[in-house]
């Protein structure tokens, strides 16, 4: 068991801290869910989908060079860790080794592509990779990858993809000047940030209005449903660096202005590539529900806020399983609310095509081919955290086991034993060495008036919901 370490100054601390890949595992239906993304697209997708298969460039071919095996890899790895499935790891690390032996002399890595954006998205798998294997290459090559950055920025800016999606960058040089203290790291986090697309003056002051009904391009980096999936982040991910009050604000602000004017009960807006209003006949990507989830995901660690715990479960359980097949083996790329039928036939998108709410492997675009594995696996990484004070909190509920450690370093582990949501019974059970003392913090979902907490047989009923609920006591076996 390894923690992951706080952020440094001159970085704003974080309301809770993620726990490293592996220290959560799934159990019940959450791994029996994995078990079957396993056995379905995400495990077998590379034997026969040319864009991940063996020509990809990412593993040195001269196959598709930009953001597909980054996307896949993202899923992939951390499905193959969760599950200690050897076979998956086989696979996930020689796109791991592939990319790690690709570092030029200039710190420059990865197919001959030069978009940034595919490799914002590789630098997330290596992340997670560090997290499981401790392999120095990886702090090596993006050591030398941020200077490269740094050194090229003015001549080669963000523009597109790379301007609308660049908090994935500034993520993970946080994530790596908390482990190596080099201080030009945040210097290149300041110029991307000022280099990005202004997604709180977007989504919360809702400038989004300017660029709607789509008619033309100009503007559809905005109004793209993916994009917006992704940057209503941005403001929580700066804030931990500029600890401006509008960035703290701003990521909840945007999320509830996009539910007011397209939001869909199922947890998300819509947008059939576009944002597309309220109706309940207008489609949502994939991409957009898998994304959006990594987002709530990263702005309660950095923020706290019960809220995002609330989107995220309302989303997981509902937009999430509605646009994949049973067995996984087939997706959407929309989804509707009223879905009466699953055809090719014209709908009311903004610009997909006819096939877009059909199940099948590429329907309409293979974006969600490659990027739907993330959603689950990030989900459960996600289902605990430290808090500041060196306690724990449940950040949404599934069946799981998580190990990590609490008070002076006493190592814990956590047993959660529930068929949530399927019931509304959860229970917790500890494993420690010696009696220790720490504040265990329970998410109340916003629906859950009067919920009730049992320790050692004494109950509480807690009336203020949509909070965190703090038990504080000395735990012990």
């Amino acid at each position: 068991m390894k923690q992951l370490p706080p952020n440094r100054e001159p970085l704003y601390p974080t309301a809770f801290r993620a726990l490293p890949l592996g220290a959560i595992k799934p159990k019940g239906w959450l791994k029996d869910q994995l078990h079957i993304q396993a056995n379905g697209l995400s495990g077998h997708l590379d034997e026969f989908w040319e864009d991940v298969g063996p020509n990809s460039g990412w593993l040195g071919g001269t196959g598709e060079s930009w953001e597909r095996g980054p996307y896949y890899l993202d899923g992939l790895l951390p499905l193959a860790y969760l599950l200690d499935d050897e076979r998956l790891i086989k696979k996930a690390k020689s796109w791991v080794d592939w990319s790690l032996n690709s570092l030029k002399p200039n710190g420059f890595f990865g197919p001959r592509n030069p978009d940034w954006w595919a490799r914002m998205v590789m630098l997330k798998v290596l992340m997670m990779y560090y997290e499981v294997s401790d392999d120095e290459r990886v702090i090596d090559l993006m050591l030398k990858y941020f200077h490269y950055q740094k050194r090229v920025l003015k001549a080669r800016p963000l523009y597109s993809w790379s301007q609308s999606r660049v908090m994935d960058n500034v993520l993970v040089i946080h994530w790596l000047y908390n482990i190596t203290a080099e201080g030009f790291l945040l210097d290149l986090a300041d110029e991307l940030m000022q280099s990005a697309d202004d997604w709180a003056e977007l989504q919360a002051n809702y400038a989004l209005k300017d660029y709607l009904p789509l008619e033309e391009w100009d503007g559809g980096m905005y109004t793209h449903v993916v994009n917006n999936a992704m940057g209503v982040k941005a403001p929580g991910v700066f804030y931990a660096q500029t600890g401006k009050e509008w960035h703290r604000i701003a990521s909840r602000l945007g999320i509830e202005q996009l539910m007011k004017h397209h939001g869909q009960p199922n947890g998300i807006w819509s947008g059939d590539e576009h944002l597309n209003g309220t109706s309940p006949t207008s489609g949502t990507e994939l991409c957009a529900v898998a994304e959006y989830m990594f987002s709530l995901e990263e702005l309660i660690r950095i923020l706290g806020d019960p809220f995002f715990g609330d989107q995220l479960e309302r989303l997981t359980f509902n937009a999430l399983p509605a646009t994949l097949s049973a067995d996984m083996w087939a997706h959407q790329y929309d989804q509707q609310v009223n879905q009466v039928l699953a055809t090719v036939a014209e709908r009311h998108w903004t610009n997909n095509g006819d096939e877009s709410n059909i199940y099948g492997l590429e329907p309409n675009f293979g974006c969600c081919t490659a990027n739907m594995h993330q959603a689950w696996p990030k989900f459960t990484k996600s289902l605990f955290m430290e808090t500041a004070d060196n306690g724990v909190a449940a950040i949404a509920y599934a069946p799981c086991e998580a190990q990590t450690f609490v008070g002076n370093g006493v190592p814990i582990t956590i047993t959660e034993t529930t068929n949530y949501p399927f019931s509304g019974t959860i229970e917790f059970t500890f494993q420690l060495n010696q009696p220790t003392e720490f504040g265990f913090q329970l998410r109340i979902p916003d629906w859950a008036e009067q919920a009730t907490i049992t320790v050692d047989g004494k109950s509480e009923t807690i009336r203020a919901a949509g909070t965190f609920h703090e038990v504080r006591r000395v735990w012990q076996s």
